[in-house]
């Protein structure tokens, strides 16, 4: 006869909805790995702020388990969000008992199968209370029995169209039968700081966005054409900056007014290099801006050869001018592969929308693809760049996207 365990104090007997989150490449970090799961659970928390009722976190052998006092659609969409958690399961906890899980298993594909006449559906359990009595196979063919004597459900191993997995801890089991991708990656702060040179295209935000997935918390400034050009980029930037935040303790925005020195450039002689001495102005201020933000990279969404100032010998020169490392997730992305990350992520409804980008201002008919170092020194040293730098950092914006919004900012 299969043990009773006593439910812990305070907890129902009956099924409970709750959301199991299963990490992703944390799960193989080692001795390190208590780090990175509470750099995990701080963002899990984070994201839960402003959710609209009290919630509650557990962790049990490798499994997060999320619920309150919220319907479980909402938390399953919070926690979706989180970078770290490969998988989001809803979810019930019932007690540790063969006839607890029986009971639900069969309650829940008893509803399903209305109006799906012929639902195929497996069981899959992993028992992590070796004192349970059944072992997982065990526990897998007696629950899988029970539902096909019952309910005359077929069996199918291979492709079911339910795969209920049953969880089997000490004193409560999960059972879920839905299970959604999470964003995976390694948790956001996790790998420190970054920069994220934030246009108005497709790019910068799913670069952006592929940063955060390696570890890196990141902050966004973005350079507009003012005062010659209108304030539509800015409105982009903190749009697409706000989508971001969704994704991570809100990074913040800076905004810097780079027309005045793009004239500069061009009275100095720049001609074709132009486009390329601009960029260096950027990756110049960018990298003393994150060095006083505590940033230890810049990050750019350079994709090699995508435009004529994005060619290897451009790029090399332009980093020349970096005193930090810059950092390109997307070096090796095709156009296409960016936008579809884009609509998944939720920024390409922003980026499509129309500006004036600073990029095109003064821009030349040509650009060229092999700017040396020396040539664009000659037209930098014509002016005092530590000056222009200092001023364009003096009368910088910082901006809190999403900081109003529940849920989402700092």
């Amino acid at each position: 006869m299969p043990r009773q365990p006593t439910a812990p104090t305070g907890e129902s007997p009956r099924p409970a909805p709750c959301v199991l989150l299963k990490p992703g490449e944390t799960f193989l970090k080692g001795r390190n790995r208590e780090r990175f799961e509470q750099r995990l659970q701080d963002n899990l928390r984070y994201a839960l702020r402003g959710v609209g009722g009290s919630t509650w976190i557990r962790t049990t052998q490798s499994v997060t388990v999320l619920g309150g006092q919220v319907p479980v659609a909402e938390l399953v969409e919070r926690a979706r969000r989180v970078i770290g958690f490969s998988v989001v399961e809803p979810a019930v906890r019932v007690p540790s008992t063969v006839e607890d899980i029986g009971a639900t298993v069969l309650d829940a594909l008893d509803g399903l199968r209305a109006g799906r006449p012929g639902l195929t559906f497996a069981v899959r359990a992993r028992r992590r209370d070796k004192d349970f009595p059944l072992t997982s196979t065990q526990l897998e063919r007696h629950v899988g029995g029970v539902v096909h004597e019952t309910l005359g459900l077929p069996v199918d191993l291979r492709t079911p169209d339910v795969r209920v997995s049953v969880e089997v801890g000490r004193h409560e089991t999960y059972l879920s039968w839905e299970r959604h991708k999470g964003q995976g990656g390694l948790p956001v702060g996790s790998g420190g700081r970054a920069l994220v040179l934030l246009s108005g295209g497709y790019d910068s935000p799913v670069a952006a966005y592929r940063a955060m997935r390696r570890g890196l918390r990141c902050d966004f400034v973005h350079f507009t054409g003012a005062p010659y050009t209108n304030a539509s980029s800015v409105y982009k930037a903190y749009a697409l900056a706000r989508e971001l935040n969704r994704y991570q303790p809100g990074g913040r925005l800076h905004v810097v007014a780079l027309g005045t020195a793009q004239k500069q450039l061009a009275v100095a002689g720049a001609g074709k290099l132009q486009v390329i001495a601009q960029r260096r102005l950027m990756i110049r201020t960018a990298s003393a801006l994150a060095r006083r933000t505590g940033a230890e990279a810049v990050v750019t969404g350079d994709s090699l050869g995508q435009v004529a100032s994005q060619t290897l010998a451009n790029m090399a020169t332009i980093d020349e001018a970096a005193s930090l490392p810059v950092l390109r997730p997307l070096l090796g992305w095709e156009k296409q592969e960016i936008i579809d990350e884009a609509r998944a992520i939720g920024t390409a409804a922003v980026s499509v929308l129309p500006d004036e980008d600073c990029c095109k201002l003064l821009a030349p008919e040509r650009v060229t693809t092999r700017a040396r170092v020396p040539d664009v020194q000659r037209v930098e040293k014509r002016l005092d760049m530590d000056e222009v730098i200092e001023g364009l950092l003096r009368n910088a914006q910082c901006l809190r996207p999403g900081a109003d919004e529940e849920g989402h900012g700092s």
